[in-house]
């Protein structure tokens, strides 16, 4: 199923501007049936190893990052984005954390991947935005982005999503100090600059042929996931909804949730989903480039990733 980045149309990955000064391209493309899928890298976030696990012991924490020789304290949470080319539209899911947050450097590299793998921002035909924290909006906050997109640009968004930002619930989250005033910045100025760019869905929209996207609530109260269907094959791209530590320990809960109870459900049936299914999933925070198959473990499950086709 995997195809190498030479293999897909140009617009999607093309073999790169010189001069971008990285040694790898952190991006990796899979063909779903007839549609292209490219996961890139926008970094990693370094945060505390208690926002992964709310609701269990330290012992049991720490337990974990052992077994996966980490840090006990620090852990480096990858975040990727996606694009996706369906017929003549070209979509993005989500878009990074940008930049101004001084505590995340090592991340905000969206943008300049994108541009450096030869795609013209104003090809961008669509957007999904799976939830509003920062680090899936901030990439289109940033100075001179809109002024990129194409005037005609349609940015998708679960209207429960754009209802719950105007006065957001944090009293379940579990996150640093510093975290819930950019998080409350960072979508105020997003709604600000794209608020005529918003096309708000209820419970599933289409953006393009075999691409979907659903509310699964959770997370944030509208998170939604992206379905890629394309000829018996798919792949879910599920945001937020699931983390490293959640295939092991599905209910764990994640600090940034702001609905905990329920995104463990979510999360869960997300799994169980995949697993039946055998539908590849991609995931913002799972190590890059987060794509594979889900396999039942006793209670728990197991991730397979994709053996990288380059």
């Amino acid at each position: 199923m995997s195809e190498t980045i030479h293999n897909l149309r140009p617009v999607i990955a093309g073999p790169g501007k010189e001069g971008s000064g990285e040694l790898v391209s952190s991006r990796y493309a899979v063909r779903v049936g007839d549609v292209d899928v490219v996961l890139i890298s926008d970094g990693v976030l370094p945060l505390p190893t208690t926002t992964m696990s709310t609701n269990v012991s330290e012992v049991d924490r720490n337990e974990w990052f052992d077994g996966r020789f980490l840090q006990r304290d620090m852990f480096d949470w990858a975040l990727n984005i996606a694009l996706v080319r369906s017929g003549e539209r070209l979509i993005l899911i989500d878009s990074g954390v940008g930049d101004g947050f001084e505590y995340f450097t090592r991340a905000g590299r969206s943008v300049m991947r994108l541009e450096s793998a030869g795609i013209d921002l104003t090809a961008i035909t669509d957007i999904v935005i799976t939830h509003m924290h920062m680090d899936h909006i901030g990439g289109l906050n940033v100075d001179g982005v809109k002024a990129k997109l194409r005037p005609d640009v349609r940015i998708h968004v679960s209207a429960t999503e754009v209802a719950f930002w105007k006065n957001p619930d944090f009293s379940k989250t579990v996150m640093p100090e510093a975290v819930p005033p950019a998080l409350r910045k960072a979508a105020a100025t997003f709604m600000e600059l794209y608020s005529e760019h918003i096309v708000q869905f209820e419970q599933t929209v289409e953006v393009a042929a075999g691409v979907s996207a659903r509310v699964t609530g959770g997370h944030t109260p509208g998170h939604c996931v992206v379905d890629v269907a394309s000829n018996g094959e798919k792949l879910t791209f599920v945001g937020d909804a699931i983390f490293e530590v959640g295939f092991d320990n599905p209910d764990w809960q994640n600090g940034f949730e702001h609905e905990p109870e329920v995104a463990v459900d979510v999360r869960i049936a997300l799994l169980n989903e995949a697993a039946e299914t055998g539908a590849l999933l991609a995931a913002a925070h799972v190590a890059f480039p987060s794509i594979g198959h889900v396999a039942k473990n006793g209670r728990a499950f197991r991730f397979v990733p994709v053996q990288w086709d380059y």
